[in-house]
């Protein structure tokens, strides 16, 4: 088995190079990190996150809590997480709530407070104020992404104003009847999400001098069966339709886009679509949205507690992303 001396002698550093470089701790340039970590590599050498621990105190593992594991968004700031935590030979503990109360009951209250993890990242969840203070009371790092959340940091999007932005898109178009689909809000889940990208919804349509029509509003779970049904029931109604939807996520929007073949309808010629997010299938979709990248923004929430765990950047306040828009076949002016 490869051992550290054979990593430093290939690298040539010392062995307690090799250990400060493969764990993320300072003073290492950056040059020689790369080439420990290439060395490593070479040699099929991984470090012990055990004896990291013991030397440093740590666990060497970062917590991260998610609502489920059904939705893409969760399951791609996780691989950023992951991506930045590996590099650092830091192990990720997953704590899947699905749902179940009390499963936060096992993670905020046993778990945290056995020191398991050094760091913990969340998802799109909201704390109850004895949550809060378990977690002040262990010292751990703590940050939220996807959406914010009172007295946390978070790496967040601008909620309002995407939404905003997706629907002054349609309108740029020339489509006055715009549905909304919007995410339904549960449980423990940061609620400022979906209240947030409606309220963008509205102020689009009001700065447009559009009426709001409290009908075509429908309510889906983020997901794109839930969406699909939504829009069927809307599609199906008697009376007029709306001539294009933006969607509260990518999944929504295109479950939507289902709902309208479904319907007979075509995209976009009959009926507009846009959403959020940039799901690694929207290209396929053909599908028009407001990019967001979750990949870096877990990858950025690990780097983040890192640089704090080992002292080389002081605590960092929240983060906002940016979000672009990503034109493509799902939209168009509307027939006349």
């Amino acid at each position: 088995m490869t051992g550290i001396d054979e990593v430093a002698r290939e690298a040539g550093v010392s062995t307690a190079t090799v250990s400060r470089a493969l764990r993320g701790l300072p003073n290492v340039s950056e040059h020689t990190r790369a080439s420990v970590q290439a060395a490593a590599a070479k040699l099929g050498y991984v470090a012990s996150s055990s004896a990291s621990g013991l030397a440093s105190g740590r666990t060497m593992a970062m917590g991260v809590v998610v609502p489920s594991l059904s939705l893409w968004f969760y399951a791609t700031v996780i691989e950023g997480v992951d991506s930045v935590l590996r590099a650092a030979s830091y192990d990720l503990i997953l704590f899947n709530l699905g749902g179940r109360g009390a499963d936060r009951e096992r993670v905020f209250h046993r778990t945290i407070l056995r020191k398991r993890t050094d760091a913990l990242i969340a998802l799109c969840i909201d704390f109850t104020a004895d949550e809060r203070h378990q977690l002040a009371s262990t010292g751990h790092p703590t940050i939220v992404v996807g959406g914010a959340v009172r007295g946390l940091r978070h790496i967040d999007i601008d909620e309002c104003g995407v939404a905003k932005q997706a629907t002054e898109h349609l309108i740029a178009l020339g489509h006055r009847k715009i549905a909304h689909l919007v995410g339904s809000w549960q449980m423990g889940l940061t609620r400022q999400v979906p209240v947030q990208r409606r309220k963008g919804y509205e102020q689009a349509l009001a700065q447009a001098g559009i009426p709001l029509r409290p009908d075509w509003v429908i309510t889906g779970h983020f997901n794109m069966a839930s969406a699909r049904r939504a829009m069927s029931d809307l599609l199906g109604r008697t009376g007029e339709r709306p001539t294009a939807v933006f969607a509260d996520s990518d999944e929504m929007a295109m479950g939507a886009i289902l709902a309208a073949h479904d319907a007979g309808l075509r995209v976009p010629q009959d009926i507009s679509v846009i959403g959020i997010d940039d799901h690694e299938l929207a290209e396929s979709f053909g599908l028009t949205t407001m990019a967001q990248n979750p990949f870096e923004q877990g990858a950025l929430a690990a780097r983040m507690l890192l640089d704090e765990l080992h002292g080389t950047v002081a605590r960092r306040r929240s983060v906002r992303y940016p979000v672009t828009l990503a034109e493509r076949a799902s939209t168009a002016p509307p027939a006349h």
